[in-house]
């Protein structure tokens, strides 16, 4: 049997996401140059989240297992 595709858990990209709406986007100026990097990074975490679950779809369709996963420090199998 296949060992299942190891992948990052959805909370992952939640997190980062919240914390860069939330309290990074705060914390910067309106019209500043970071504001714009800030938007370009939050773009880019939900698009890397929409191409995981693309994937993940992928091997739902090619009956591929898939397990999430919340730290390099888990054990296969635990």
């Amino acid at each position: 049997m296949n060992r299942p595709i190891p992948l990052p858990s959805h909370i992952h990209y939640e997190l980062l996401l919240r914390l860069l709406e939330r309290e990074t986007a705060a914390a910067v100026y309106t019209h500043s140059p970071q504001k714009e990097k800030l938007q370009e990074l939050i773009i880019t975490l939900r698009k890397a989240m929409s191409q995981q679950k693309q994937l993940e779809e992928s091997c739902r369709v090619a009956d591929l297992a898939v397990e999430y996963h919340w730290s390099l420090n888990e054990k296969p199998g635990a």
